[in-house]
């Protein structure tokens, strides 16, 4: 978010505001409220150590771009569902998300489960991480025919996040025979995890292959960390992830540079951490240089090689913005995936769009808007200076 003004969200200052009442479907916390039409509350907890978010549920617009076959370009609007947070803890507290989280994931109250369900795009999207911290959310896109993929694994029966399973994993040319691993794609952490016997196999076999001297900085979460000339920088091993089909996933530069003071060398480090849990995490580092797809209507994650700037390339079919300055999607009342007793923005089995004649192209805007300092882990909080 360098060179950007962080602005918080205020209802108050938008003439399309609307508070989402107690009595609507989308309301999950509905129950708990003393007045039907009472604002509907919502409670967010999320595993980083006592972090959570509670509010009020908005109904707003959000503004999009809508690119054709042809790279024409239109805006158009949508309602979408924004939680107006009044309490935060943990690492919300200490400047975590300064200009707020957009969710993206497979709950009903997701920008990309509310585009889908109310016909605007296909029930899939991509996002693009490029080396300038900058990037693009294609909402809609299916990605390039050419992309490689992965099926998403249900966890305990559902389909309620972006979860895949690792066969194997390279550092280098050097396979590491130990068993695979289940891990989520996470494009809200920064930086990845993996479980405590993974993480010590790739990590031991990155530093016999650097050719770097190992050193340690203080106040940096990364045991892997090195003193280096710009040279050296290039001879970096990449690391590789396997999936099913023989399906590789190259982490082409899969270290982080980092900026000291009255510094000699360069400094660089393995910005990979263990987590003592079964499945891993693949955070932000690792996406860095691909379209990410998230095929949540055929439940597949797809990758291509992308700069982030080409994105018409891929399945693309025209939307034509609405007349009268109607929304083109008004919110869905009567699809809801509505799962008793679960958190407002807690995941939700992904829904199934039906595929249309008349479908719409992918919606777009930059990257920056939500995600640069969305610098929020699963298990643990992290900021450092680079």
């Amino acid at each position: 978010m360098q060179g950007r003004d962080l602005n918080e969200y205020s209802p108050s200052l938008s003439s399309t505001s609307n508070p989402l009442s107690c009595n609507d479907q989308l309301c999950e916390l509905g129950s708990n409220c003393k007045s039907s039409k009472d604002p509907c509350p919502y409670l967010a907890s999320y595993y980083s150590e006592n972090t959570s978010s509670s509010g009020l549920l908005i109904e707003d617009r959000l503004h999009l771009a809508s690119f054709s076959e042809h790279a024409s370009r239109s805006s158009v609007w949508a309602s979408v569902i924004i939680g107006c947070g009044r309490k935060q803890s943990g690492a919300f507290s200490d400047g975590a998300a300064p200009d707020g989280l957009m969710g993206l994931g497979p709950g009903d109250l997701s920008v990309p489960s509310l585009l889908a369900k109310a016909g605007l795009v296909q029930n899939t999207f991509s996002i693009c991480f490029d080396d300038n911290y900058s990037g693009t959310i294609l909402f809609g896109d299916q990605g390039l025919v050419t992309q490689k993929s992965t099926s998403f694994v249900p966890l305990e029966g559902k389909f309620v996040t972006y979860l895949i399973e690792v066969e194997g994993y390279l550092v280098g040319s050097s396979s590491l025979k130990t068993a695979g691993f289940q891990a989520l794609v996470d494009s809200g952490t920064s930086f990845t995890f993996l479980p405590y016997e993974i993480y010590e196999k790739i990590v031991v076999e990155f530093d016999k292959q650097v050719n770097a001297t190992r050193s340690s900085f203080k106040g940096s979460p990364w045991k892997y960390c090195y003193n280096s000339s710009s040279q050296e920088l290039l001879n970096i091993p990449t690391v590789t992830l396997v999936f099913a089909m023989n399906q590789s996933f190259i982490v082409h530069n899969p270290v982080i540079k980092l900026i000291l003071e009255n510094q000699e060398f360069d400094v660089f480090c393995l910005p990979i951490q263990p987590i003592h849990e079964e499945f891993g995490i693949i955070g932000q580092n690792f996406m860095w240089g691909y379209r990410m797809v998230f095929d949540r209507e055929n439940l597949k994650l797809g990758w291509s090689t992308s700069n982030c700037q080409d994105i018409t390339d891929g399945k693309i079919m025209h939307l034509t913005p609405p007349p009268n300055d109607r929304s083109p999607n008004p919110l869905p009342t009567n699809q809801q995936q509505m799962t008793p007793g679960r958190h407002a923005v807690a995941p939700a089995v992904a829904g199934r769009t039906p595929t249309k004649s008349a479908a719409v192209s992918p919606l777009a805007f930059p990257y920056w808007l939500c995600l640069v300092n969305l610098l929020l882990v699963l298990m643990r909080f992290f900021v450092l200076d680079v």
